[in-house]
């Protein structure tokens, strides 16, 4: 369906393209936070009828507009309201935990009219487990209402003796209010006449609740953290203005999924049903930020290790030192009848909050926060080996353990995304390549902090522990008849030899050889897996193979820009080039500029990129990804450790100019302009007060 979604924090409101949430809706639309929704019916009428749609923008994902009109209404030949003659604007916002909407009613009808807008509420508090489908169980009751003459609210005791309520309130005397969340307002205008009614909605739980503010006011607030938000990141101005457009969406869509539960600016994995602190989709979103906003990686890793599993706790799938992957806040969780209080069935977050760490100390120099996580990186190296490699084998290997958890526990989660070539499902424990490769990247950075920190023993270890890693890693899943690493190792310790995007992840840890780091490039950018519009998650002609899919032929952006990473890193520009140009094009065919979180993998001879039919959007490592692409472009890494910046700038073919400003990096900045002059690329170093040498390639 086409739905409208906007957020601030923690709260957000999700409706049709209308503005409304009708009664009886299989979407689940609704106001949510802390994953309950406290409000499920909102739609208004023009004289007891549904108004019809002008336009409907989501454009702003913190400020929505909405125009609609009336129908014509006759009754026995009576004109009650010529059709079009009224206006009906709906702009809403949130702030500080409040939702915002105002109605302007403009008439273009030549003489006065009188009609009658009502507006219909409800609230039923239902678990967002519930309202997906996906679970059920023991629940509260809604234990009341309260009407006034310009307010109702909503009470509810959960089963988990939480006290939930919803207060809806308007500023314009109401003509009628009705126990059922009905209100209605009469309306006289002139030709050319204006008036308003603004309706807040605040949810409250046990007590505590946002406060009420003029919406205008709200709106200049909002309007300034944004400004503030785009002062603090970094500039990007180019001739290639697809290129433009997808990076100025991935920052706005990142400001607007950032979070704050306590510990800093983190973001959340999507819209809209993963508003939630996510393990592996938060870390790389961060990772992808890192060029943009560092300081959003050290919001993020601090709000995971806030919540480091501290016991083994099978219900949950928690060990000690793990890093969850996802947290939920509602009824079901607080009972204990879902395991997500956190849930920490993931094998990848662990090394990835290390990897996070040990990238986010390469460009700001920051040592302080690796001191103050001294205790979480201990954990987690220590989870690492004693219970991600379950076995001894030297890899991390999943098997889900709670009975209400997930099976597949790497970021291609569906049960069906980790199959033989033969067509059999792989059996757990599951050794994943991609999971190797962050293990590697993460021993080898914590010991570089370990170096400086003068922990020199530590830093030995574990850079002999990550050699050992890569000799094993390139025995165990090297096949050589294919030129390409398998994805996994099952329970028997047997390939599962199925193409896949999941060794590529592997080439930004620079596990690889130079050799098989070829091989495997020169395979993912091959016809099996690029489409044209980006890498295939699985190749074409494998016996999993489906383009329509989640994980076994889809294309995520996010995955491609974790091989982008990579692929620069080892200095295959022109490849990179040539996915970043795909997935530039693909954007074209989605809604304003905007990478979705995955697309069907049909190739470009199809003449548009496919929609999949429930794809996140925004989402985070998918805004993320056109960050990743001016990263990749300039082939920029940086390393305050070592205090150097390594540059190594490759325009897209249609591109000639590339300026990018205010690069954050140890204690100062860097902005670079790159520009095309014949055949030749000219690199200017614009500003550089990092006091690092930067060296060219």
């Amino acid at each position: 369906m086409n739905y409208r979604v906007i957020k601030e924090n923690d709260l957000f409101f999700l409706t049709d393209d209308k503005g409304n949430i009708p009664k009886e809706n299989d979407y689940g639309l609704g106001l949510y936070t802390k994953d309950t929704r406290f409000l499920s019916k909102f739609d208004i009428k023009i004289n007891g009828q549904d108004p019809i749609l002008l336009s409907s923008s989501a454009d702003e994902n913190y400020e929505a507009e909405i125009l609609l009109t009336n129908p014509h209404m006759e009754e026995d030949g009576k004109l009650i309201l010529w059709r079009e003659s009224v206006e009906i604007e709906r702009k809403r916002l949130i702030y500080d935990g409040v939702l915002y909407e105002t109605l302007n009613l403009k008439s273009y009808y030549p003489k006065p009219v009188d009609f009658e807008i009502s507006v219909h509420v409800d609230a039923d508090f239902t678990d967002m487990f519930i309202i997906r489908g996906f679970q059920y169980g023991e629940i509260g009751r809604r234990t009341g209402e309260e009407v006034t003459e310009n307010s109702i609210n909503y009470f509810y005791k959960g089963a988990d003796d939480i006290e939930r309520g919803t207060r809806v309130q308007w500023d314009r005397d109401a003509k009628s209010v009705d126990r059922d969340g009905s209100i209605a307002f009469d309306f006289h205008l002139n030709h050319g006449e204006t008036e308003t009614v603004t309706f807040s909605v605040t949810p409250e739980i046990n007590g505590k609740s946002g406060t009420v503010m003029n919406p205008e006011k709200a709106l200049q607030l909002l309007k300034t953290s944004y400004k503030d938000w785009e002062r603090d990141t970094t500039k990007v101005q180019t001739d290639h203005q697809p290129l433009q457009r997808l990076v100025d969406r991935g920052i706005m869509d990142l400001r607007v999924l950032l979070t704050d539960i306590g510990h800093g600016a983190f973001p959340v994995a999507g819209l809209p049903w993963f508003g939630v602190p996510f393990g592996r989709d938060s870390l790389i979103a961060a990772l992808q930020m890192l060029a943009f906003n560092p300081e959003i990686a050290k919001g993020t890793l601090l709000t995971m290790a806030s919540q480091q599993g501290t016991k083994v706790d099978p219900w949950r799938d928690e060990q000690p030192g793990k890093i969850m992957h996802e947290i939920r806040y509602g009824e079901l969780a607080s009972t204990n009848q879902v395991p997500f209080t956190p849930y920490y069935g993931t094998i990848d977050a662990t090394p990835l909050f290390l990897v996070l760490l040990s990238e986010y100390t390469k460009w700001t120099g920051d040592l302080t926060l690796a001191d103050q996580l001294k205790l979480n990186v201990e954990a987690a190296l220590n989870w690492i080996d004693e219970y991600g490699d379950r076995d001894g084998d030297g890899f991390v290997e999943y098997h889900q353990e709670s009975s209400k958890g997930i099976a597949n526990q790497g970021w291609k989660d569906s049960g069906d995304s980790i199959v033989h070539r033969n067509g059999d499902y792989a059996e757990t424990p599951i050794a994943l390549s991609e999971v190797q490769g962050y293990v590697y990247q993460a021993k080898n950075g914590i010991a570089a902090i370990f170096e400086v920190q003068g922990k020199v023993e530590e830093a030995n270890r574990l850079r002999n522990e990550a050699e050992k890693l890569k000799r094993l890693y390139d025995e165990k899943f090297w096949m050589e008849e294919q030129g390409f690493h398998a994805i996994a190792l099952d329970k028997d310790k047997k390939q599962v030899g199925t193409l896949t995007t999941n060794p590529g992840h592997v080439l930004f840890a620079e596990m690889l050889d130079d050799h098989k780091a070829s091989k495997v490039i020169e395979k993912l950018v091959s016809p099996r897996f690029f489409s044209g519009y980006g890498i295939r998650t699985m190749a074409e002609e494998e016996a999993g193979y489906n383009p329509m899919s989640y994980h076994d032929g889809s294309i995520w952006p996010h995955d491609n820009s974790m091989i982008l990473l990579g692929m620069s890193k080892v200095n295959h520009q022109r490849d990179a080039n040539t996915v970043i140009s795909g997935l530039i094009k693909a954007a074209s065919h989605f809604e304003y500029d905007r990478l979705p979180e995955l697309f069907c993998g049909y190739g470009s001879k199809t003449g548009r990129a496919v929609k999949y039919p429930v794809a996140c959007s925004p989402q985070a490592w998918a805004a993320g990804t056109p960050l990743v692409f001016i990263q990749t472009i300039l082939g920029l890494f940086p390393d305050s450790l070592s205090k150097v910046v390594h540059l190594s700038p490759h325009l897209l073919e249609n591109m000639n100019e590339l300026r990018v400003d205010g690069i954050k990096i140890g204690e100062g900045h860097l902005s670079v302009y790159i520009r095309r002059e014949k055949e030749k690329t000219i690199v200017e170093i614009k500003e550089n007060t990092t006091g690092y040498q930067v060296i060219q390639k």
